[in-house]
């Protein structure tokens, strides 16, 4: 059976923009600010040049496969939270694989270090995986203290053994293997052309393949699924392996394609966690992942364009919280005013019953 639209969502996700907007206008006001010139900048930051439009995809896209890479992880019923550290590994290892084969033809180097990413992020990830299941370690603890071990691992690389410039605060990617940039000064690199294919097949294989249904199952009632016969333990390792593998490939976009240097501030200021709200705010959905994707990064780069009018660009991450806190209690609400109604219903019922026996009296 077809799986209808979830209207209520949609209507839910447009109310909490609209809270956040609300909110984020009376907070400019009072800093004595104008909110409409403010949102009005806003506007401008994001669509008032081919640049600006380009960040804001090439930062929407970043956003959208942390957030993938998380709703594959949860779709089998295992959390990522190690997707920052899989991600900075991935970029040092692409970065170290670019120097190593300085002067190779682009057709070999670029998908070594491609391959070299994701081989690191996925290593990385099946670690917490296999504890996971064999061991039933939680990965929410161990995820968090392997970001700890990577961020620390990466900086010791990066500023010591494989840092090829004196210049250079990291590791520099040679000209010839950078991504060709789409739009003039921005970050928009053809790296959005594989990210576009990466995202239709993990809509395709968690929408409408067997395999996704088994994730989909196990993620639900993994006893059920063992007695269907599904192999849930190694769904969950593989689903944790492609969730590190995915984060490690945007490390790599993210050095090759818009920083062109690896260091650990430059390559992922916490762009896996901001990906993980956006999945949460999505319920794990791949479609509402890709265009909350944009929604926020329309927000982050519009944000910086409000510094012109006196607005501070963490205005961003008030509206943020309070789209995260309104959707967190979507779900409750709506039970809350279906019981009502169910309720009322009942309560109409109940009386339309009394009135017909008294009249039949």
């Amino acid at each position: 059976m077809k799986k209808r639209f979830d209207y209520g969502y949609l209507i839910a996700l447009v109310i909490s923009l609209s809270v956040a907007l609300l909110i984020g206008a009376g907070i400019i006001a009072i800093t004595g600010r104008s909110p409409l010139r403010a949102y009005g900048a806003l506007i401008d930051g994001v669509f008032s040049s081919w640049r600006h439009i380009g960040d804001t995809l090439e930062y929407a896209m970043v956003l959208c496969l942390c957030g993938l890479a998380c709703d594959v992880g949860s779709r089998a019923g295992i959390f990522n939270v190690g997707g920052e550290g899989q991600l900075l590994l991935g970029a040092l290892v692409a970065s170290r694989i670019g120097t190593l084969m300085d002067g190779v033809t682009p057709w070999l180097a670029i998908p070594c270090a491609i391959l070299g990413a994701v081989a690191v992020g996925g290593f990385y990830a099946f670690i917490p995986g296999i504890l996971k299941v064999k061991l039933k370690v939680n990965e929410v603890i161990t995820t968090i203290m392997m970001n700890s071990i990577a961020v620390f691992l990466c900086v010791y690389f990066a500023k010591g053994p494989w840092k090829n410039s004196v210049n250079a605060e990291g590791i520099i990617v040679p000209e010839a293997y950078r991504f060709t940039t789409l739009i003039r000064s921005s970050n928009l690199s053809t790296a959005i052309i594989i990210s576009a294919v990466l995202t239709f097949l993990v809509w395709y294989i968690l929408q409408k393949t067997t395999k996704g249904y088994e994730m989909r199952l196990t993620g639900d009632n993994p006893r059920f699924a063992r007695f269907a016969g599904i192999k849930a333990d190694r769904l969950v390792i593989a689903a944790m392996v492609v969730s590190g593998m995915m984060c490690g490939l945007v490390g790599m976009f993210r050095v090759y394609g818009a920083e062109r240097i690896f260091k650990t501030t430059a390559v992922s200021n916490e762009y896996y966690f901001e990906g993980l709200m956006v999945a949460m705010i999505a319920q794990y959905q791949p479609l509402p992942t890709i265009i909350i994707s944009l929604i926020f990064a329309i927000l982050k780069i519009g944000a910086m364009g409000m510094q012109s009018v006196g607005v501070p660009i963490q205005i961003y991450w008030i509206l943020q919280t309070v789209v995260i806190f309104c959707m967190a209690g979507e779900k409750g609400i709506r039970a809350a005013i279906r019981k009502a109604r169910e309720k009322r219903a009942a309560e109409r019922d109940v009386l339309a019953r009394r009135e017909g026996g008294t009249a039949n009296e």
